[in-house]
């Protein structure tokens, strides 16, 4: 049975002392769920967040990670220092880390099969530009993401997967896809992986819908059967609010 995820992405905010603040309040508040709950403070701030958690639930996740092991990558993360400090789960695909580092599908699957040779769980965004959605083109676009990152890996390594579908004309516009958009395009992503590998494998992977989800959507979009939970970026820099998107699930 696939779990349900709400996880917050910080990206480029709160210093140490907020991001303490903002853990101390959320893992005080945190709601009994069935659902993982999971944060990504920036990279700085990782050890402090695994120490202040350590007696909750909410798991701490990072933002990226490189593909190499070690060596010459200035300003980098590898796998063996995430695990170090007891991250285990990576985000990787972000729409951002595409648009303004130029990850391209090639630099993503190295970083994918680097992550689960070192057993980091890996969370894979991916999503269409709004010219794909209004050219009709979003259905193709997704599957190629798809294809390209992940299609060549074993089925055994999708129990270490995770889905964020976010359609990048609605993350940090006050867009959102509607719930009916998002369980459509979750449904053909399922669709798809079922048809490269085999229904197990599609019914058991967690697909995440990520694009300005708010307490006020939360629970209709997480209503639909095949969206199990959320990647959430603003609204989980406000404890109450993150807390309510929780709630919803």
């Amino acid at each position: 049975m696939r779990s349900k995820i709400v996880a917050g992405n910080w990206k480029m905010n709160k210093n140490l002392e907020e991001t303490e603040t903002l853990l101390t309040e959320l893992s005080g508040k945190l709601p009994d769920s069935e659902a993982e709950v999971m944060v990504a403070p920036t990279f700085v701030n990782l050890s402090a967040a695994v120490r202040n958690l350590e007696n909750s639930s909410i798991q701490v996740i990072a933002q990226n990670m490189h593909f190499a092991e070690s060596g010459a990558y200035t300003g980098e993360i590898s796998a063996d220092m995430l695990l170090n400090i007891g991250v285990d789960t990576c985000i990787i695909g972000h729409s951002e880390r595409r648009a303004y580092f130029g990850e391209t599908d090639e630099i993503l699957a190295k970083k994918i099969k680097t992550a689960l040779k070192n057993g980091i769980r890996v969370m894979f965004c991916f999503g269409e530009e709004l010219e794909d959605r209004k050219s009709g083109n979003h259905f193709k676009v997704v599957e190629s993401q798809l294809k390209n990152a992940l299609f060549s890996l074993d089925k055994d390594a999708w129990s270490k997967i995770i889905l964020a579908y976010e359609p990048v004309w609605a993350i940090g516009t006050g867009e959102t896809a509607s719930p009916e958009q998002a369980q459509e395009m979750h449904a053909f992503i399922r669709k798809t992986i079922a048809e490269a590998f085999d229904a197990s494998v599609a019914d058991n992977v967690s697909i995440l819908y990520g694009g300005s989800v708010k307490p006020g959507n939360a629970a209709e979009i997480f209503s639909k059967p095949d969206v199990d939970g959320g990647l959430i970026g603003g609204a989980s820099l406000v404890a109450n609010d993150f807390i309510d998107i929780i709630k919803a699930i």
